[in-house]
């Protein structure tokens, strides 16, 4: 049978398997897992970009890196596919016909989140930053929570959460920035944690909402980038592809997908655009095409995006410190750093609007990355954010676990998804019980079993070796875009009426030339795969609680 939702006690049993004799380290293992908003690709250092992430680049080279691990395309089916272990339309976190389910769905009782099922293994989680999932943190096992429900003000939120309970709105006045008081939020939480439960594993969940638009950052950070992108976004390109080239990520992509200088925003807001004015552009077109004040707009507009990741790293780097204060603590954390989605190519003006003679990457400001430089962020891959095409669901995964995961300059090329957090952090947990204890990863009868995987043996193979995973299926759907990975073959369509496109990604994982003329039976055996899985998750999420569907579909068994 393919490995598409192998039932979660077989990967355990994996998992044991894979450990043998090993003995953990004395402690438990804590979970620290870091998602960030709208990065893409190439964005760090160590994948490729210009922009200084030490932080990160330290524990990717202390660690691993994944080349080829995937997200969902979009927020919050990303988030809810992370924190429970299933694709988003199983838990009606994405469009499902027929059942009240997206961005505003409610998740069946059975789809618990990561801390609630941690919480029989002793662990006490946390919450930092963006939720996007329905219900309530405190409500869905986070003992502690910071909430960030503004997306639109980087600098002056209106609307946050402490613990679930409304804080006033920050004044312009104050001194706050999202990603320095998200970490400030974490620190806090593993300082209550330590003094609280001396000696009790943790779970951390920090969501920092940058990169995400709007565009914000402290003015000394966007002062540092702003000379260095006015070479403009070709130039680039073809920069973070060389030095790609020499950190190991060059496998299967023979060169950079064509950039679709048709192609803009997902969605159109021409009113945006005229409230931006003449120097924004909604197309990827050649740099040398642009006006030199167009030119100066949209390298500002990067330099901004390069000072909130800079800004980040910064304040991931305050986390990582305070866990380094105990030696031990930081040798048996598992770090896990990884983005909701590909960059993103949308154009719009929402909160408290865009003041055109605002400073680049101020609170009065509403800038979106758009498709030129989001285009820059995915390299080499094509598309944005929305779609399913590789720059819509290709994500920087590091792991950092010292106690476990052995350095290794060659990235882990296994495909992995966000469906398999889940399962990796529920086994870990569930090895370190009393041998009497009977591992509680899925109550028998209440659900599917979790989609997703354990990732630990592609970690901590003999030698520290990664273990190829065996083949797998992986599903999308997102608005209409679709695909779905079977080995190395991938089909994949923009729209619902858009035909399906073909590609072998083991020779060409930029989606440059499309085989579904040329493999027929290829392309048909696939899209059989597609249409199985689609109904299956539908039937999931509009069962009767009792009547769970398990089965995978006959096109899906070997």
């Amino acid at each position: 049978m393919i490995d598409l939702i192998r039932p979660v006690h077989c990967a355990c049993l994996a998992f044991l398997v894979c450990l043998g004799s090993m003995a953990m380290a004395q402690e438990p293992t804590n979970f620290l897992v870091i998602l960030c908003d709208d990065l893409g690709y190439s964005d760090l250092g160590c994948y490729g970009s210009e922009i200084d992430t030490p932080q990160l680049d330290a524990i990717a080279a202390s660690g691993r890196r994944h080349s080829q691990f995937y997200n969902t395309a979009r927020c919050w089916p990303t988030r809810g596919a992370l924190l429970t272990g299933y694709y988003a339309q199983q838990i009606r976190r994405d469009t499902v016909p027929g059942v009240k389910s997206g961005g505003q769905g409610q998740r069946p009782s059975w789809a618990k989140l990561i801390p609630e099922r941690l919480a029989s293994y002793g662990y006490h989680s946390y919450h930092s930053g963006k939720w996007h999932v329905d219900g309530l943190p405190t409500k869905n096992g986070f003992e502690k929570s910071y909430s960030l429900q503004d997306h639109d003000r980087h600098f002056a939120p209106k609307n946050h959460t402490l613990d679930d309970k409304p804080l006033p709105a920050i004044t312009a006045q104050e001194d706050y920035y999202s990603s320095t008081h998200i970490a400030s939020m974490a620190i806090d939480q593993l300082r209550y944690h330590q003094t609280s439960h001396p000696g009790k594993p943790f779970f951390s969940y920090v969501a920092f909402t940058a990169p995400h638009f709007p565009l914000q950052a402290p003015k000394e950070l966007v002062e540092k980038y702003k000379a260095r992108y006015r070479v403009g976004w070709d130039q680039i390109r073809r920069e973070r592809w060389a030095k790609m080239q020499t950190l190991g990520l060059g496998g299967s992509v023979q060169k950079p997908s064509l950039v679709e200088s048709q192609v803009g925003p997902p969605y159109d807001f021409p009113e945006a655009m005229e409230k931006l004015g003449s120097d924004e552009v909604n197309r990827p077109v050649p740099w040398d095409s642009l006006g030199d004040t167009q030119r100066e707009f949209q390298a500002n507009k990067m330099a901004v995006h390069a000072a909130m990741i800079d800004s980040m790293d910064t304040q991931i780097g305050r986390i990582f410190d305070f866990l380094k204060a105990d030696p031990m603590r930081w040798e048996n954390t598992l770090v896990m750093f990884l983005s909701d989605n590909g960059a993103s190519a949308e154009i719009m003006v929402r909160g408290d609007g865009h003041n055109p003679q605002s400073t680049p990457g101020a609170a009065d400001s509403y800038l979106c990355l758009g498709p030129g430089w989001s285009s820059v962020s995915n390299t080499p891959f094509r598309r944005h954010k929305t779609w399913v095409h590789e720059g819509g669901i290709a994500t920087p995964m590091i792991v950092h676990w010292p106690a476990r995961v052995h350095a290794a300059f060659e990235p882990i090329a296994s495909p992995g998804h966000v469906v398999d957090v889940a399962p990796t952090i529920l086994q870990i947990a569930a090895n370190q019980i009393a041998a009497n204890q009977t591992p509680v990863i899925n109550e028998p009868g209440t659900g599917p079993s979790l989609s997703g995987q354990s990732l630990v043996p592609q970690w901590t193979g003999p030698n520290g070796n990664s273990e190829p995973l065996e083949r797998r299926v992986l599903w999308w759907q997102h608005e209409g875009n679709r695909a779905l990975r079977d080995g190395d073959w991938k089909i994949v369509a923009s729209g619902k009426k858009a035909p399906w496109e073909l590609y072998d990604l083991a020779n060409d994982r930029s989606e440059t030339i499309n085989l579904a003329n040329d493999r027929p039976q290829v392309l048909e055996g696939l899209v059989k795969k597609w249409n199985a899985l689609t109904d299956l998750f539908a039937a999931q999420a509009t069962a009767v609680e009792g009547t769970m569907p398990d089965e995978l579909p006959d096109e899906l068994k070997e």
